[in-house]
C-alpha cells in the first residue's frame, strides 16, 4: 500500500479530478500520462477521453503501446491527427518547437472540449517538471490546460510508486520524449529525419538495449545509452553494429556519448538567453 504521505496526495488527486468535471486528458502513453488517464477513469468514468496526437514525431512503438495500454485499462480513447510538422515555425527547431507542438495539439482538443461538451483540458505534467526548460508548459497556460498531478504535488517517484501499487505494467517504462527532441536545434525537423531517427531506435530496441536516444546531428549520431547499460556499448562487436545499422541510416560519423543517457540533453546546446528568454 502506499505511504500515507501519498496516499494524501492521491486522495488530493481525486478531488481535483472530480472538481474539473466532464475532462479531456492528453495522452501519449509515458507514466505521467498514462497514470493521469488511469485515474481520470478511475475517478469520471465515461466522462473523461484520452486524447493521442498522431503525427511523425510519435513512434510507432510508443503509439501501439498508448493504444494498447487504454484498451487493457478500458480507458476511453481517441486517436487524432496533428499537423504540427506543417508549421513553419516548429520545422525551423528552434528554443520554442516544443511550444508550436502543445498549441497545436491544445488547439485541436479545445475545439473537441467545446464541440463536444466537455469542461476541462488536463495533461500530465508533475511537480519535477517544474524545473526543467519546456516550452510546452507556457502553451498549456495559454489554452488553460490543468494539472492534477503537479497540483496534488506528485513528482515523478511518486507517480511511479502510485502506478506500482495499482498494478500498472507500464509503472517502471522508461522516458520517451518526441522524435523531434532528437534532432539538435536549428536543423530543420522533416518527416525524414524523424524516420531516421525513429528507425535508429527501433534497432537499439531490437539489439536489447531498454533506455536510450538516438541524437541527430546531420552527418554525426550521437547514442546515448543509460550508464547501467554501457558495459554492452562498449563491445568491440556492439559497436561494429552501430556503426553498420547507422551508416545505412546515411550518417557518416557514429558516436558514442561517454556521459550516457539523459532525458533533454540537446538543452545543454542551447545558449542561456534562448533558456530563459524564450521560453515565454
Amino acid at each position: 500500500m502506499p505511504a500515507p504521505e501519498l496516499q494524501a496526495k492521491y486522495a488530493v488527486l481525486e478531488s481535483h479530478l472530480h472538481a474539473l468535471g466532464r475532462l479531456l486528458v492528453a495522452y501519449s502513453g509515458g507514466v505521467d500520462s498514462a497514470y493521469l488517464a488511469w485515474a481520470a477513469h478511475n475517478v469520471l468514468g465515461n466522462n473523461m477521453l484520452a486524447i493521442v496526437a498522431d503525427s511523425p514525431s510519435l513512434a510507432r512503438t510508443q503509439l501501439a503501446d498508448a493504444i494498447a495500454f487504454a484498451r487493457e485499462q478500458s480507458i476511453p480513447l481517441e486517436v487524432v491527427a496533428t499537423a504540427e510538422i506543417d508549421r513553419p515555425e516548429y520545422i525551423r527547431n528552434d528554443a520554442r518547437r516544443c511550444f508550436f507542438c502543445k498549441d497545436e495539439l491544445f488547439t485541436l482538443m479545445e475545439s473537441l472540449r467545446a464541440t463536444r461538451g466537455f469542461d476541462a483540458i488536463a495533461y500530465g505534467v508533475n511537480r519535477d517538471d517544474q524545473g526543467d526548460f519546456r516550452p510546452g508548459q507556457k502553451a498549456a497556460s495559454l489554452h488553460d490546460v490543468v494539472a492534477p498531478l503537479r497540483d496534488a504535488g506528485l513528482g515523478k517517484d511518486d507517480i511511479r510508486s502510485l502506478a506500482r501499487n495499482a498494478g500498472l505494467r507500464n509503472w517502471d517504462k522508461p522516458a520517451s520524449a518526441c522524435l523531434s527532441s532528437r534532432i539538435e536545434y536549428g536543423r530543420p525537423v522533416t518527416r525524414d529525419s524523424l524516420a531516421i531517427v525513429e528507425k535508429g531506435e527501433d534497432a537499439l530496441r531490437t539489439l536489447g538495449f531498454r533506455q536510450f536516444r538516438v541524437r541527430h546531428h546531420g552527418e554525426i549520431v550521437r547514442i546515448e545509452v543509460a550508464p547501467e547499460e554501457m558495459w554492452r556499448a562498449f563491445d568491440l562487436h556492439m559497436a561494429a553494429e552501430f556503426s553498420r545499422i547507422f551508416k545505412a541510416l546515411g550518417f557518416k560519423f557514429v558516436t558514442l556519448d561517454l556521459e550516457g543517457f539523459r532525458s533533454g540533453s540537446m538543452n545543454a546546446l542551447l545558449p542561456a538567453e534562448d533558456l530563459f528568454n524564450r521560453a515565454g
